[in-house]
């Protein structure tokens, strides 16, 4: 069998149909690769061998004892089958208890005075401790010598514990890997020699096989060790590999002229940009000017000024004859950002019209629901190039829509944009055009590489002059309902001093919500019985409770993705215009929306909001000169990891700290994009918070291999890997990504 193909090798030769259907439906296992890829989560130690009298509660114990009686009962008038067995050795007496149709072989081979081992978890139940469900196994008590090395061998091993799932548990899948552990010795090792000597590496064939039967925590440690290098590294060369193809592209060199369009605006803009607008800036024309395509991540913070960096980017590239386009994730965002650039700009927006600079271009809103003749108008602008610049949803990247020269395309908030609509805008250029995509969620260094490696980073860390402080508190609801009322108390004084406030809600509570609703009708009993297990929150619900209620007499408007655009339009001009005292809204609001009089949120359920959206929302108040406040109610039992991540966004505004606490919390599943690509994630040992530096350090291999050999000509094991970890769909990812 060659070297790649035992690899390949379909679970089902070797685990027959059955097993290998349930790994391939429920855990994504096809191959014998994919299976020695499938790590044990931790390791179980069975414990040094453990005197009854000394049993430690909640820790996992090894025992060798006596059964002393064993009984079966019945419960549920019958249906329910219970064994109990009581041992004894000598010290002390334990209880095991066997539930269902766990109880037959127990029965028969536990009887009375038979000698075995049992491993299991320590708890206690009506006062006696007891081991529920333990593992265990028969001494055969004619050969002492052999059952103390039964002993030492049970007790003394470090069992594997593998993620499982309801259909296969973790012993069963360590038989499954044991069958196909001799494979190890056929893996293609993907680091060329030299790095793996260099820095002292087991070889893989071992690594694999300490990984999955260790003898010692050491292995452990060598084991991943080694495998979580191999998979930063190879990710880092297939990143570093993008890169340096990006590099060979072509695009048109865009510079900006003298005494032209950004001259200009500069000219009239009423402050000065803070040092990091004018640093990321300075790093963005230097990628304009070349005759590559500039692949950017700008990331900052809430309020740190983004928008500006890229509109100036975009006026840049309209001076060198180009068009510039702004992709954003919502119309409402669309329709602010055109609002806002077109207010930023002034006469230098209406160029060719009337009363418009001569400098100036025409800025157009590009977006689904427009009527039929303000959407044909903005189409010959943007063939014509009457227009430089065109702001819009991803209606702009239909076939229908042509550009007369896009130098520059810059996507808002990229982690909600898919990678495939990225990537037909753009082919919407003669040469593919520059690119810079911004977040304004902070994200570690290491995310970055890993991520968004194909992309150079810049960082906007300090925020404009005249930003104001944001006080948050949690407002623990259930424990202290009287904090929930000094919480309306407080908005109506922010309403009361002319400010405005949001209230945010996690669900729309509409018909077609309730529709969906119906055929969970069942689950509502236990809603009652489980306030976790009530729905979410809704506007429309919270909008009128307040209406009649704590915010009586104050204009309180709802807010949500269901409504038509433009009244969606409409309820933010109103609220914009200060029309509107509390606008009740689900996360629409989250990203880019700018309100400088709005001063309070109140985030109901904010339990049910992951840490980074939290920080997203609370970025939409301080934002005038009126300091802010976010209230985050919650319901979550005050030990609950819920309130610990409430009580962590109360307690920072930094939001690269939050990224970590977030990251930390999540662990790697969703961080790596499989929402945006649908491909599992390829890491399995590395996990991108805790091993930065195993990141950066095969980031700089990668670089140097590539550098040295952009094909890897010389390096067909590492090839080899690439090709088999990029399958089609991982590569297009990145590719996009």
């Amino acid at each position: 069998m060659d070297r790649v193909s035992s690899f390949d090798e379909p679970l089902k030769k070797l685990l027959g149909g059955a097993t290998a259907k349930v790994m391939a439906e429920h855990l994504d296992l096809h191959t014998v690769g994919d299976l020695l890829h499938h790590y044990p989560r931790r390791y179980e130690e069975r414990g040094k061998l453990t005197a009854l009298a000394d049993l430690p509660l909640d820790e996992h114990v090894t025992v060798v004892a006596q059964v002393a009686d064993a009984r079966i009962l019945t419960f549920n008038n019958g249906r329910g089958k219970r064994l109990e067995v009581t041992l004894t050795d000598g010290s002390g007496r334990l209880q095991l208890v066997f539930f269902g149709h766990g109880v037959h072989k127990p029965h028969k081979e536990l009887l009375p005075g038979r000698q075995a081992m049992f491993a299991g978890k320590v708890s206690v139940f009506n006062r006696k401790m007891q081991l529920a469900h333990p593992t265990y196994q028969l001494l055969d008590a004619s050969d002492a010598d052999e059952a103390t090395e039964a002993v030492d061998a049970f007790a003394g091993r470090l069992l594997p514990i593998y993620p499982a799932c309801k259909q296969l548990d973790s012993w069963r899948i360590a038989k499954a890997v044991d069958a196909v552990l001799p494979s190890a010795q056929d893996a293609v090792d993907p680091l060329p020699a030299s790095l793996r000597e260099g820095r002292g590496f087991t070889p893989l064939p071992e690594a694999l096989l300490k990984v999955h039967r260790p003898q010692t925590k050491a292995d452990i440690e060598d084991a991943k060790a080694r495998l979580k290098w191999d998979e930063a590294f190879v990710l880092q060369v297939a990143l570093a590999r993008r890169r340096y193809a990006d590099t060979q592209l072509p695009a048109a060199a865009r510079r900006p002229v003298a005494d032209g369009l950004l001259d200009a605006f500069d000219a009239k803009l009423p402050f000065t940009l803070t040092e990091g607008q004018e640093k990321v800036s300075k790093e963005i024309f230097d990628d304009l000017a070349t005759e590559h395509p500039m692949h950017r991540l700008l990331q900052g913070e809430v309020g740190s000024g983004k928008t500006m960096v890229a509109l100036r980017a975009m006026l840049a590239v309209v001076d060198a004859g180009g068009q510039a386009a702004m992709l954003a994730p919502t119309e409402v965002l669309a329709q602010q950002h055109h609002r806002s650039i077109t207010e930023m700009m002034g006469e230098l927006a209406e160029g060719g019209m009337l009363g418009g600079s001569e400098q100036g271009t025409k800025v157009v809103l590009l977006t689904g629901s427009m009527g039929t003749a303000a959407r044909r108008q903005a189409l010959l602008d943007l063939v014509t190039g009457e227009a430089g610049i065109v702001i819009g949803t991803h209606a702009l990247i239909e076939d229908k829509v042509q550009f007369h020269d896009l130098g520059l395309v810059v996507v808002d908030e990229q982690h909600r944009f898919g990678v495939e609509q990225r990537d037909a805008l753009r082919s919407k250029g003669k040469q593919p055009p520059h690119l810079l995509v911004m977040t304004a969620t902070p994200i570690p260094r290491t995310v970055a590489m890993t991520v968004f490696g194909d992309l150079e980073t810049s960082v906007l860390d300090q925020l404009p002059a005249g930003r104001s402080p944001i006080a948050s508190h949690v407002v623990p609801a259930k424990d202290k309902p009287h904090f929930l009322a000094r919480a309306w108390e407080r908005v109506r004084e922010e309403v009361e001093n002319g400010h405005q406030a949001y209230v945010v809600c996690p669900r729309i509570g509409d018909d077609a919500e309730e529709a969906e609703g119906k055929k969970g009708k069942a689950k509502k009993k236990t809603a009652e019985e489980d306030p976790e297990k009530r729905p979410p929150l809704a506007v429309l619900e919270i909008a009128d409770e307040l209406r009649r209620g704590a915010l009586a007499g104050l204009t309180v408007e709802v807010l949500h993705g269901r409504m038509h655009p433009d009244e969606k339009d409409d309820v933010m001009r109103r609220f914009a215009a200060g029309d509107v005292d509390v606008l009740v809204a689900t996360t629409v609001i989250e990203v880019g929306v700018n309100v400088p009089n709005a001063t309070a949120m109140v985030i109901m359920d904010a339990d049910r909001f992951g840490v980074s959206q939290l920080h997203q929302l609370r970025g939409r108040v301080g934002r005038g000169s009126a300091a802010g406040l976010c209230l985050l109610v919650s319901e979550a039992h005050e030990a609950s990891p819920a309130r610990a991540r409430l009580s962590a966004v109360a307690a920072t505004l930094d939001g690269f700290e939050l990224s970590r606490i977030d990251l930390e919390q999540r662990r790697e599943g969703d961080v790596l994009g499989q929402a945006q690509s649908g491909v599992r994630s390829s890491l399995r040992m590395l996990t991108v918070i805790d091993d930065e530096e195993v990141i950066a350090a095969a980031r700089e291999e990668a670089v140097a291999i590539v550098a040295a050999d952009p094909e890897l000509e010389h390096l067909p094991e590492l090839r080899t890997v690439l090709a088999a970890l990029l399958d089609k769909e991982r590569e297009e990812y990145l590719d996009k990504g």
